[in-house]
């Protein structure tokens, strides 16, 4: 039987549609799951505050974060569920000859993102409306794609991902930022973390191999796929 058969057993009260299965789960969770996974509400625009919020930068070690990118001049950088633009316009800074791809499906984030390239007069900047099954990137655009603490989000993981592997550029890297499923001690709903291993699996699943995990940040993994 094949990984995403749709031919498996479902128990009662469960609806399976192709690669999706459908149930009742954590309340933080839409009712869908993946490969295990139940599949988290997104974080609407009402949550920019809790984005933006002064702390954030030592909570989780965002400077360490974009080191870890190890960011050239002239990479070109997409952002996946940007939100309001808070790595957005630090990597803009340190690639200044690439151009970084500002990506979210919301069009609250989207407005705010304009508002902030607006402002900061940020030339490489690109705001781009993704939708739930596409990034919306041309094919072989980018050397690198960050994606921080969204995918967990992703209501169609499977065609996310393989939208996301087509823009990547032979070599280029994906960095899936997520909090950590292992550690109870990390202050973030259930739903909204993951495991290495399930990150692994379900990412084994797109195309993807995981290089490296670095083990640097206070409450995430900062996981380095490269496309097999």
């Amino acid at each position: 039987m094949g990984l995403f058969s749709s031919e498996s057993c479902i128990s009662q009260g469960e609806k399976q549609d192709g690669i999706y299965t459908f149930k009742q789960g954590d309340p933080n969770g839409i009712g869908k799951w993946y490969m295990g996974r139940e599949i988290a509400y997104v974080m609407g625009y009402q949550g920019i505050s809790w984005l933006e919020r002064p702390e954030r930068g030592n909570e989780e070690k965002t400077s360490l974060l974009l080191e870890n990118m190890e960011i050239g001049p002239g990479d070109d950088i997409a952002d996946i569920g940007a939100g309001s633009g808070y790595h957005v316009f630090k990597m803009a800074q340190m690639t200044q000859e690439g151009t970084v791809y500002a990506v979210d499906v919301q069009e609250g984030m989207l407005v705010a993102l304009r508002a902030k390239k607006e402002r900061e007069k940020t030339a490489n900047v690109e705001v781009v409306k993704g939708s739930e099954k596409e990034i919306n990137l041309p094919a072989n655009s980018v050397d690198k794609i960050l994606m921080v603490d969204v995918y967990h989000e992703f209501a169609y993981p499977v065609e996310m991902m393989t939208s996301v592997k087509k823009a990547l550029r032979p070599g280029g890297k994906l960095y899936l930022i997520e909090y950590r499923g292992e550690d109870r001690e990390v202050p973030i709903k259930k739903v909204h973390k993951m495991t290495e291993s399930q990150a692994v699996r379900e990412m084994a699943a797109a195309g993807f191999k995981l290089e490296k995990n670095i083990g640097n940040l206070p409450w995430q993994h900062c996981m380095v796929f490269i496309k097999e």
